[in-house]
C-alpha cells in the first residue's frame, strides 16, 4: 500500500533527472523498478504466511516469486551502493573521473547489473521450488535442511551481494561527511542534516539486509548436516526476510525525496493528475446531464 505509490512517483522524479541528464536518475529509476518487482509479489508472499507456509499459487508462480524477490535484493544493494560512489565522486572528487558520472556510464553500469542478477538467479526457474513437507504442506522456495546448492549460491550472495555494497556505502558516506565537514561555505544546519541523512541511509540498510543475511550465512554452513538447527532457524529466517522488504518503503524516501527539486516534481505530479481527474470527472458529469 504504500511503496506501490512511492515507488511510482520515485519512477516520476527520476525521470525528470534522466530528462535533465543526470546520472542519478538512472540508478533511482533502476532502483525503483527492483523494488516494484519485489512489491508486486508481496500479497503472494502475505498469503503464504497466512496458510501457515503452504503455497498454494502453483509451481510456476512460486519460482517467478521467488525469481523476483532474490533478484531485487541485490539489484536493489547493487543500484543504492552506485548511487553512494556516485555521490561520493561528485562531492569528494567533484572535478575528476567525469567519465563514471556520464549518463552513457551509468546506463552500461544499470545493464551489467540487472545482466549480472539476472544471471544469477536465473537458476530458480530451472530448478523444482516446491516441496512437500510432512504435515502435507507445500513449502515454496525455502526449505529444512536447506539444499547444498542453495547454500552455495548463498554464500555468494552474502558476500558479493550484500556485504561488499555495506562497505562500499559506509566507506562513501563516510568520506562525503568528511569533505562536508571541512567545507568553510556549507553551514552547521546544513551539516547536521547531511549528517542524519548519511547515518539514515546507512542505518536503514543496516536493519533491512543484515539481519537476514546473518541468519541466511548460518543457515548456509550448518543446515546441510544439522537439521535440528535447522528446524529452530527457519522462523528466524522468515521473520528477517519479512523484514527486508521494508527495503522497498525506505529507498523513495531516502533517496528520492529528500532534494527540493524533488519534492517540487512530485508536487507538480500531484498537481496534473488532479487537474486532469476533476477535467475527466466533469466529463462525465456532462455526459450523465445529456443523457438525462
Amino acid at each position: 500500500m504504500i511503496s506501490i505509490p512511492t515507488n511510482s512517483l520515485s519512477l516520476y522524479v527520476s525521470y525528470k533527472h534522466m530528462k535533465r541528464g543526470n546520472e542519478l536518475g538512472i540508478y533511482l529509476f533502476n532502483l525503483s523498478v527492483a523494488d516494484l518487482l519485489y512489491t508486486l509479489t508481496l500479497p503472494l508472499w502475505v498469503d503464504y504466511s497466512m496458510h501457515h507456509d503452504n503455497w498454494t499459487h502453483g509451481p510456476h508462480l512460486c519460482k517467478l516469486c521467488s525469481f523476483l524477490m532474490y533478484t531485487n535484493f541485490y539489484t536493489s544493494a547493487a543500484f543504492l551502493c552506485c548511487i553512494s560512489i556516485d555521490r561520493y565522486l561528485a562531492v569528494v572528487y567533484p572535478l575528476r573521473f567525469y567519465v563514471l558520472r556520464k549518463v552513457r556510464t551509468a546506463v552500461y553500469v544499470s545493464g551489467l547489473i540487472w545482466a549480472i542478477e539476472l544471471s544469477s538467479n536465473i537458476i530458480i526457474l530451472w530448478s523444482e521450488e516446491t516441496h512437500n513437507d510432512n504435515l502435507s504442506h507445500v513449502l515454496c522456495y525455502d526449505k529444512y535442511p536447506l539444499e547444498e546448492w542453495k547454500a552455495k549460491l548463498n554464500y555468494w550472495r552474502f558476500f558479493i551481494g550484500f556485504l561488499l555494497p555495506a562497505v562500499l556505502m559506509i566507506f562513501c558516506c563516510q568520506r562525503i561527511y568528511k569533505a562536508i565537514k571541512s567545507n568553510i561555505a556549507t553551514q552547521d544546519h546544513d551539516k547536521i542534516k547531511i549528517k542524519k541523512l548519511l547515518l539514515s541511509i546507512v542505518v536503514a540498510f543496516l536493519i533491512c539486509f543484515s539481519p537476514y543475511h546473518v541468519v541466511m550465512l548460518i543457515r548456509s554452513i550448518i543446515e546441510p548436516h544439522m537439521c535440528e538447527v535447522a528446524k529452530r532457524l527457519f522462523v528466524p529466517y522468515k521473520i528477517t526476510l519479512a523484514l527486508s522488504s521494508f527495503n522497498c518503503i525506505a529507498d523513495p524516501f531516502l533517496y528520492s525525496f529528500v532534494s527540493e527539486g524533488a519534492r517540487t516534481d512530485m508536487l507538480t505530479a500531484v498537481l496534473v493528475f488532479k487537474k486532469k481527474s476533476s477535467g475527466l470527472n466533469d466529463i462525465n458529469a456532462e455526459s450523465v446531464e445529456k443523457e438525462g
